[in-house]
């Protein structure tokens, strides 16, 4: 259930209106809006009596929520949710762009795609410290050297970075590092790395699981948000299928799906989707067009002897061109909306 405050309601009725949820023995969570508050209703063992929460004082109206999803559900937030990191905002109507690696190699390495992913126009850096891979002899990352290179392109270049957290044990140094803490497909069903999210101060780069649907993945968030960590960004990386001509097949029917039951940004990874560099343009393209808050893109200045995922990497002139056509796609559908 949601229970919507008046525009005028105190702080005194918000937090009597919490005091009575709590007495039924559930559990209250305050959703500021943009002119008033709202109060999810959660963890309630049975059906909840209408009645008791609407004739408060202060209360405008009282909505079930018929989603599993309840936080992430847009029947909780009509609005869109806006996710500030720094100088970049995600899910704002402005297409947000990162880019980088797939794993930290070197610090040379680093800086030298991060000058070219800032040069094209790229928001944020993104490079794995911990990889986990599907080989345990595959290169495995730096850890926390990685983690402070990354540190060390963001004072630089003053980009955001994005890397990913592999399990509890690292999570800790992982946050103190990262602007954007990302927990990969292997681990979008992790519920205890999931919980762990949620009680973060960093905001959670939520990638969509290999084999997940999408009610599965709104759920992923919903334990991230029921722990109260509010900042979930959402990215389809395709799913696996059939098909041996990419490595994975995008689905970018989850975009319109996600925006249509969720309040939380979502974004694009068209390089793991892919898997082989001709493809990713494409790709990257018609997320775009799909209405995507954003993409992750994978660039490399040298991909031939790269230590992870080479193949499917931009050389940083692709990357420059591709920035150019999506920025022009993204123009194109506002001047649309406009007319």
């Amino acid at each position: 259930m949601l229970i919507v405050m008046r525009q005028d309601a105190s702080a005194e009725q918000i937090n009597e209106v919490v005091k009575v949820v709590t007495s039924k023995g559930c559990q209250a969570r305050s959703i500021p809006g943009g002119d008033r508050v709202s109060i999810a209703v959660l963890f309630n063992k049975g059906p909840l009596e209408d009645a008791w929460f609407s004739d408060l004082p202060g209360v405008q109206q009282t909505i079930a929520v018929t989603r599993p999803y309840k936080l992430v559900s847009r029947e909780t937030k009509p609005s869109g949710t806006e996710i500030r990191v720094k100088n970049v905002t995600i899910g704002s109507g402005r297409l947000t762009i990162m880019a980088g690696p797939c794993a930290v190699e070197s610090e040379r390495q680093a800086m030298t795609i991060a000058e070219q992913v800032k040069k094209a126009g790229g928001d944020m850096f993104r490079g794995g410290a911990f990889k986990p891979r599907t080989s345990p002899y595959s290169f495995q990352g730096l850890g926390e050297e990685g983690l402070k290179i990354l540190a060390k392109v963001r004072e630089t270049f003053d980009l955001p970075v994005v890397t990913e957290v592999m399990d509890l044990a690292c999570f800790d140094l992982v946050e103190a590092y990262a602007d954007i803490v990302q927990i990969g497909t292997r681990n979008m069903q992790n519920f205890s790395l999931l919980r762990r999210a949620g009680q973060a101060k960093k905001p959670v780069f939520l990638k969509r699981g290999m084999s997940a649907t999408v009610d599965e993945w709104l759920m992923a968030a919903e334990y991230i948000m029921a722990e109260g960590n509010p900042d979930i960004i959402l990215c389809e990386r395709g799913v696996r299928t059939f098909v041996r001509h990419s490595r994975n097949t995008l689905d970018l029917s989850a975009v319109p799906v996600v925006q249509r039951e969720s309040h939380l940004p979502v974004m694009v990874d068209p390089s793991h989707a892919a898997g082989f560099r001709d493809q990713v343009m494409p790709l990257a393209r018609a997320a775009v067009a799909a209405g995507a808050h954003g993409i992750m893109v994978e660039v490399h200045h040298d991909p031939a002897n790269a230590c992870s995922d080479g193949a499917q990497s931009l050389y940083p002139a692709q990357f420059a061109s591709l920035c150019r056509q999506v920025r022009d796609i993204e123009q194109l559908i506002e001047n649309s909306v406009e007319s």
